[in-house]
């Protein structure tokens, strides 16, 4: 038995369609697939993409003075 690991796309269609290279010719055998999604790690948007002018934070940091 060999394991072999590999990633794939699913498309729009929901269907995975897998081509595996193997040693083997002309004879049956058995195949389990298991599938997990790719976690893809969410990017924090830049200050910059929110909105806010370049520099603006490192420029106003630590400025607030209390009316107290």
């Amino acid at each position: 038995m060999k394991n072999i690991k590999t990633r794939s796309h699913v498309g729009r269609d929901g269907v995975l369609k897998l081509e595996i290279p193997t040693e083997l010719t002309e004879m049956d055998i058995d195949v389990v697939v298991m599938y997990q999604p790719v976690e893809t790690p969410a990017r924090k948007p830049s200050p910059e993409e929110l909105g806010w002018p370049p520099g603006f934070f490192e420029e106003t940091a630590g400025q607030w003075q209390s009316d107290k």
